[in-house]
């Protein structure tokens, strides 16, 4: 019942007014990414010709340099409804999260020599930030943007981010009601099967095998650390879970999931309980909290 966005954004002379003009789009809760951009390409490409229209595939930057003057360009990005910390106490109900929406955010991934994907230590993030002028649902499914503020994440802070996502989604699998035991079953293959404990294990082999040089990057260690603490917990409660749900056919399934936790478990063990010495301690920073981003994280404001 609820809708899904979308950010366009114009580039070219012959939009006129529109051009650099960006926009959220509010479209049916079931309309695909493919479905708006065919519709929108159909529309303008009718408008200026199909040769002269041309859709921008990625989320990137659009740096104008680098468009060709005679043709007209669109981008479009899937966006999601953006809410502080603060603002997700009051937001409870599919209601309160659909209602009076004035902000959005994207991701886009990065590393520094211009991939979009890398290895984990170069693997950076752009989390785009977007607010309109007015707040969904209105009078009309357009809405211009006219605030934008982008947050870089370094690749420790997308490694906490992606742990943090698997752990809420052993949380919710795990206390789900009713319970949903092929639910259950999906998220914990994908956090302790046999082919994917090179994900978590990776992970903390690279950011917590030794302790940062940086001062400023010993409370990101830190807090991957805890993350991994409470991922292990919550897979433990989730193999409790699925224990109590699972029928005789499925114990030799249970004791594989069980064995592949405890090697997991043992193998993050000595990474995720080094911690950083009382010397190094006596040096970190004040660390300063804004929304539920990092102050780290380094940001760029655009109006």
């Amino acid at each position: 019942m609820f809708g899904t966005y979308f950010r366009v954004g114009f580039y070219g002379t012959k939009f006129g007014d529109l051009d650099e003009q960006e926009f959220v789009y509010k479209e049916p809760a079931i309309t695909k990414l493919a479905e708006i951009s065919h519709r929108l390409e159909g529309f303008y490409g009718e408008r200026f010709g199909e040769d002269v229209l041309e859709v921008i595939k990625d989320s990137n930057p659009v740096d104008k340099c680098k468009l060709d003057p005679n043709k007209a360009y669109i981008q479009i990005t899937y966006v999601e409804p953006y809410f502080d910390t603060y603002e997700m106490k009051d937001r409870i109900t599919y209601f309160d999260k659909n209602y009076n929406l004035r902000r959005f955010m994207y991701c886009t991934p990065f590393t520094l020599d211009g991939r979009a994907h890398g290895e984990l230590h170069e693997q950076f993030k752009r989390k785009t930030i977007l607010t309109t002028s007015h707040a969904f649902p209105y009078i009309k499914t357009r809405i211009n943007v006219i605030h934008k503020e982008e947050i870089i994440l370094t690749p420790i802070e997308v490694a906490i981010e992606d742990m943090q996502k698997k752990t809420q989604e052993l949380a919710f699998a795990t206390h789900q009601d009713p319970a949903d035991p092929k639910m259950l079953q999906m998220v914990l293959q994908g956090s302790v099967g046999t082919t994917v404990n090179q994900g978590p294990l990776e992970v903390a082999q690279v950011f917590l095998s030794e302790i940062p040089n940086d001062p400023k990057l010993f409370r990101h260690h830190n807090k991957l650390r805890l993350c991994f603490k409470d991922f292990t917990k919550r897979c433990e409660d989730a193999l409790r879970k699925n224990k109590s749900l699972i029928g005789p056919d499925q114990k030799e399934y249970q004791r594989e999931l069980e064995r592949n936790y405890h090697r997991l478990k043992e193998a993050l063990q000595p990474l995720i309980n080094r911690k950083i010495p009382q010397l190094y301690k006596a040096v970190l920073p004040v660390a300063c909290h804004r929304d539920s981003f990092s102050r780290m994280s380094l940001r760029k404001m655009d109006i």
